[in-house]
């Protein structure tokens, strides 16, 4: 994408109602339980999050250009283009930034549970944790990574409940011990039709709400290594529950499946891509 393309997507995106676009996908302010039903057993909901993790999960490579955006009151808006290259079978994530251009060549990696920030400017490496806010946004690793979520947690059952015009299952889920995972506690919506994830809430280890994270759009790819459908948040809204007002949007604007060169996933070709 040129630097006038983005600029376009870019002004396109803020002609959405934010408000308007919430309330169609998900009606948030009307979730209500619904009549009784038989809860299903911690197998059951392990098999739940199971789906969510392989319906996502290629068994090869995954690239995809992201636009994201962070909104803050009294402040500028802060927009970047990011490449995303993913390899699940080995756990492995880079994120590459593009645009803008004071900006670009930045980057993260992950590889072996060790989340790394590079800059250009001062040339150096830095070790991040898993709630890194990725370019200064509400953003962090989870939400470009692949989903762990059934290795990660221990699931529990809340409610089955009407989000919108969406019946779903409500479970709350508690870290497994050592699991490398950004928040300790987290809330879930599952759509019983498609088993999508619609609503994520994060929590710190004192019960603290740190965001909530909406997913209005879902598509798919298919994957001639999985020989099947990869499924994808085309869409993500994170709203930080700490600093209220600031917000993040995730859209990928573009999906490769193809195979990735090895050397993507290393050090030097991150280092190389500001040269």
């Amino acid at each position: 994408m040129t630097p006038s393309e983005f600029l376009a997507f870019r002004s396109k995106m803020r002609t959405l109602s934010l408000g308007a676009l919430t309330a169609m996908a998900l009606g948030v302010a009307a979730m209500e339980p619904t009549t009784a039903f038989a809860a299903p057993s911690v197998a059951d909901m392990t098999q739940m999050l199971q789906v969510v993790d392989d319906r996502q999960e290629n068994n090869g490579d995954f690239k995809s250009l992201v636009y994201l955006e962070q909104k803050e009151a009294g402040k500028a808006d802060l927009v970047y283009q990011v490449a995303v290259y993913r390899r699940d079978q080995d756990d492995k994530l880079v994120l590459l930034f593009l645009m803008p251009k004071e900006q670009a060549g930045q980057g993260y990696l992950r590889v072996d549970n060790n989340l790394f920030f590079y800059d250009p400017s001062v040339g150096k490496w830095e070790r991040r944790t898993e709630r890194e806010r990725i370019g200064g946004t509400d953003s962090n690793r989870q939400d470009f990574d692949q989903s762990r979520l059934h290795e990660e947690y221990t699931p529990a059952f809340v409610a089955e409940e009407k989000l919108g015009n969406y019946t779903v299952n409500h479970l709350v889920l508690t870290a497994l011990p050592n699991a490398d995972v950004g928040y300790p506690v987290v809330h879930l919506w599952l759509d019983e039709a498609t088993g999508n994830v619609l609503k994520r809430q994060d929590l710190a280890e004192s019960g603290k709400l740190m965001r909530t994270s909406l997913y209005p759009k879902w598509e798919k790819a298919f994957s001639a290594t999985k020989k099947a459908d990869v499924y994808y948040a085309r869409e993500i809204r994170i709203y930080d529950e700490i600093e209220k007002g600031n917000q993040t949007t995730i859209v990928i604007q573009s999906l490769d499946l193809s195979a990735l060169d090895d050397s993507i996933f290393t050090k030097a070709w991150l280092e190389s891509k500001s040269r």
